[in-house]
């Protein structure tokens, strides 16, 4: 039994080395000057694996972290990401048809706009606000939030700038931010596929295959990511510190369940999330579309219907 995602581990990152699939399970396999040594990798409990530079990996690995609902991130130099998402093919549509329902009409939209921004900064939003008028609060709140770090840190202004074709030029806490963020993503990825919600069709965020995936990670950047990353203005080497601190810090804060519940509360506000209701929801078969009944039972032979 694969273990609901909102038990499972949140991510786990691998560079300079080769995963493979032997007889036991997904291992890692690295170089050293000892020889070779195996690691061998919890796929079963695991929601994502961020594959670094240097990184291979065999067809037969990734098929079994297909079959166990993985999420596979490459991330590059300069945290570039290009997601691979991968989830159970039994895995109910009831959340991503919530999304596409709300995605669709422009009031609910707005709507799911709306409580965002306030479960972000739990602030409420005025009654009649645009979006428009929201991405200006964003901003405000967002500039205002790196300078009470840049002042409680003395690192003076700070400027949040991402150029992957600079990376080394820029500072520590940018990097470090870049990072932590790179990671969030693929983290808040796995939490959107084992939902069985489309990483495409955001509410804020538009014209990219993870949109969704953007809205749901900035809820929790001002409490995650960019204190840990203004925390290592001093850091030698900010984005590994990164990446370890922010998973010891998922961990603490049991951020993955938080992250399932938030989108089921975001999509379906007219029910109580706050109980147990974050396992993943198989269906052993598919239904029929009905017009008028809703759905209907597939398997069966309907040529005498009316």
């Amino acid at each position: 039994m694969l273990p609901a995602v909102a038990d499972s581990l949140s991510f786990l990152y691998v560079d300079i080395a080769r995963i493979v699939q032997d007889d036991t399970g997904v291992c890692a396999q690295i170089d050293t000057t000892r020889g070779t040594d195996t690691v061998y990798l919890p796929t079963a409990s695991l929601s994502c694996l961020l594959l670094g530079p240097g990184t291979s990996i065999t067809a037969r690995a990734l098929a079994t972290l297909a079959r166990h609902g993985t999420t596979v991130v490459i991330s590059g130099a300069g945290a570039v990401r290009a997601y691979a998402g991968i989830l159970p093919d039994s895995l109910t549509t009831t959340w991503l048809e919530h999304q596409t329902r709300a995605w669709a009409d422009e009031q609910r939209r707005l709507e799911v706009a709306t409580r965002m921004y306030q479960m972000r900064f739990n602030q409420d939003v005025p009654p009649g606000t645009t979006l428009q008028q929201l991405r200006g609060l964003e901003g405000q709140r967002m500039k205002a939030l790196y300078k009470i770090f840049a002042d409680q840190h003395r690192i003076g202004r700070f400027r949040r700038n991402y150029d992957p074709r600079n990376w080394h030029d820029q500072d520590p806490v940018n990097q470090a931010l870049s990072a932590a963020n790179t990671s969030l993503y693929g983290v808040v990825h796995a939490a959107v596929l084992a939902t069985g919600c489309s990483p495409a069709l955001g509410f804020v965020h538009t014209g990219k295959q993870h949109s969704f995936v953007y809205d749901i990670a900035d809820l929790y950047k001002a409490r995650t990511t960019i204190p840990l990353a203004f925390s290592l203005h001093t850091s030698t080497n900010p984005e590994s510190d990164a990446r370890r601190q922010l998973r010891d810090q998922m961990r603490l804060i049991k951020l993955l369940p938080n992250i399932v519940k938030d989108i089921q509360a975001l999509l379906d506000p007219e029910t109580d999330w706050d109980e147990d209701t974050t396992e993943r929801t198989d269906v052993p078969l598919v239904d029929l579309w009905d017009p008028k009944t809703g759905t209907v039972p597939a398997g069966t032979n309907y040529a005498g219907a009316d």
